[in-house]
């Protein structure tokens, strides 16, 4: 069985994440994948969009906040840097996959365009309200209201994606309001609970 998991822009996908992993469930973080990707492929990559992107440490790397610059807020230029770094995460996502025995979860932000898509037995779709997932987006990457908004608008039509598919969606509600940390925790754990014991596992 595959799972897939997702959620809208700091809904909390990855924290749901870990909890399946404490229910010994291997998930594979797509979008750290896109990180090993980048620096596989990182000749196309500074072929496309110039040399102006690497670390200014000396490392050799590329800098992920310069090359982000360069194509947030422009479609055509991400489109550019997709194409290079997709087919990369998709391979090592099949790679993943062949390698296991049992039922585990691929995390993912685009899991729509994951070529794995097509073969999940279930999405479990992280939410929280937009206020909420503002302020966490606000002090986790501390980026300017006007660049979160931007973020924020980009992802208006991203439940459409999942719901017009004939998938199970199993959607996990992460409120940020009238809980403490630990009432928050609790209803997390209760409603993974209910989604494996749903799946059979």
């Amino acid at each position: 069985m595959i799972i897939g998991l997702t959620g809208t822009y700091c809904a909390g996908k990855n924290y749901v994440g870990r909890l399946l992993e404490k229910r010994g469930l291997p998930v594979l973080d797509v979008d750290k994948l896109g990180h090993s990707a980048i620096e596989t492929e990182k000749e196309a990559i500074l072929e496309r969009f110039g040399e102006d992107i690497l670390s200014r440490s000396g490392s050799g790397a590329i800098d992920r906040k310069l090359l982000g610059a360069k194509v947030f807020g422009r479609p055509s230029e991400l489109a550019a840097l997709e194409a290079i770094v997709h087919p990369a995460a998709n391979r090592m996502t099949v790679e993943w996959l062949a390698a296991r025995e049992g039922p585990c979860v691929i995390n993912a932000a685009l899991l729509h365009r994951s070529e794995v898509f097509r073969d999940l037995d279930a999405v479990i779709l992280v939410e929280a309200p937009w206020l909420v997932r503002l302020f966490r987006a606000r002090k986790r990457d501390r980026l300017s209201w006007k660049a979160l908004l931007k973020r924020f608008k980009s992802q208006k039509e991203f439940r459409s994606q999942y719901f017009g598919e004939n998938t199970d969606i199993y959607r996990v509600e992460n409120r940020g309001f009238g809980f403490s940390a630990s009432k928050r925790q609790e209803k997390l754990e209760r409603r993974i609970d209910e989604i494996l014991s749903h799946l059979g596992l």
